[in-house]
């Protein structure tokens, strides 16, 4: 089982994170949170990277705080600074992986964390790939023609916050590969955690192309 840690931010102030270890000099997994916060879903996926050879850690972005329904999530989405998360606390969690023996890196988000796994691929220097299900940023925070590292994106047909058409155009922006997904499912149809919008299948086939890609990238 994982614990929670506390690592150092490049400016000198801590974080904590939920952290699940596979073992010394193993290959790492930034996990990102959803708009809910550090809940068990996001846990559990820890413990699942860790089983399957990965060292994770999950920064709790809202520290501490965790969303009870979906207007609570929105208003501490919208009160978070990206660019602070993103340069700060990711940048951090990274350096404690590497500081832990990883040689290599990836970050994996979920909708808001998706997006910020996205910038992180563009701000963060040391990330090796990045995955992103169901989440893009803002060409402010981070514009797709400066990603420079692999990357992959599991997306919904049936999506509000990021469109077909809203992912179509980032992919149109980029200038290099990525490899981008399109799933006949509903946004956040990964989280087993949501029945209303979880789908198996899909979830199975995303959780399969991810190992493989961070099997081929870290």
């Amino acid at each position: 089982m994982g614990q929670m840690i506390e690592f150092k931010r490049p400016d000198g102030q801590t974080s904590n994170g939920y952290a699940a270890l596979a073992g010394v000099d193993k290959p790492a997994v930034l996990v990102v949170q959803e708009w809910w916060g550090l809940k068990p879903h996001i846990l559990d996926l820890c413990e699942r990277f860790a089983a399957a050879g990965y060292n994770a850690l999950a920064p709790d972005l809202y520290r501490g705080r965790i969303a009870a329904d979906a207007n609570e999530a929105e208003h501490l989405m919208k009160g978070l600074d990206f660019v602070d998360a993103c340069d700060q606390d990711l940048a951090g969690a990274l350096g404690w992986l590497k500081a832990q023996g990883a040689g290599r890196v990836g970050i994996v988000g979920f909708c808001m964390g998706g997006a910020l796994s996205v910038a992180a691929a563009v701000r963060v220097p040391g990330l090796s790939g990045a995955v992103s299900f169901y989440g893009l940023p803002p060409k402010e925070l981070a514009d797709p023609a400066q990603l420079r590292i692999p990357l992959q994106g599991h997306f919904a047909s049936d999506d509000g916050w990021w469109s077909p058409a809203v992912v179509d155009a980032f992919e149109a922006d980029l200038t290099r590969p990525a490899e981008l997904f399109r799933y006949t499912a509903s946004h956040a149809f990964f989280n087993n955690s949501r029945p209303e919008v979880y789908d198996a299948e899909c979830a199975k086939l995303a959780w399969s192309r991810t190992l493989d890609f961070l099997g081929r990238t870290l």
